[in-house]
């Protein structure tokens, strides 16, 4: 048994990947190589916790474009648990809304256990060089954006921007759990849990 834990720890390098996006081009991490900061994010299409909360990480992300920063979408969810979140269905999603981040497909699942990504949407902040600042939620309530009052994400990458210690550098993730493949609807792998203690 590892003693590494579950989802990657702050300090960790950023993991590659190779994954099909809606564009009908496929991403390596390199591809967002002049990114000065990039924000690697795990969300989906029907989960109300990404899609109450959707139009404000689109004001996150171009808020932060003259900064250097890149956000990049990761849709791990089973299609087999929720149809909705097929490809298909993502290429509809960023047709009609046209957020500003390629969205890619982690068809096997690979990606998500890499990174352990826990419930959507689950936001990673690499710095220029590529490591892990910050990982967790985008605000405290992604459900009911009005109702939001801490704004983790964007605390984070004014710190990364600023040059300075991000002052949280974790936060628990709220949302959907993934959907795993083959597994009930509200699986978590055992060695997954909070990344902070209540």
């Amino acid at each position: 048994m590892s003693n590494q834990p579950f989802t990657l720890p702050i300090g960790s390098s950023l993991i590659d990947f190779s994954l099909p996006a809606t564009d009908g081009k496929t991403y390596s991490a390199s591809a967002f190589a002049d990114a000065d900061i990039l924000v690697v994010f795990f969300t989906c299409n029907h989960c109300p916790f990404v899609t109450g909360s959707d139009e404000d990480t689109r004001k996150i992300a171009e808020e932060f474009v003259p900064h250097g920063v890149k956000f990049v979408g990761i849709n791990s969810n089973s299609a087999g648990t929720h149809p909705l979140d097929a490809f298909d269905h993502m290429i509809t999603k960023i047709a009609t809304h046209r957020f500003p981040w390629v969205y890619l497909r982690d068809e096997d699942q690979s990606v998500a256990l890499a990174y352990g990504a826990l419930r959507t949407p689950h936001f990673y902040v690499f710095d220029r060089d590529r490591k892990l600042r910050y990982t967790g939620r985008s605000v405290d309530n992604p459900r009911e954006i009005s109702k939001a009052t801490t704004h983790e994400l964007r605390d984070a990458l004014e710190d990364v921007v600023a040059g300075r210690e991000v002052r949280t550098p974790l936060s628990n993730p709220i949302g959907c759990n993934v959907k795993w493949n083959g597994q009930d609807e509200h699986w978590l792998p055992a060695e997954a849990c909070d990344l902070v203690l209540a």
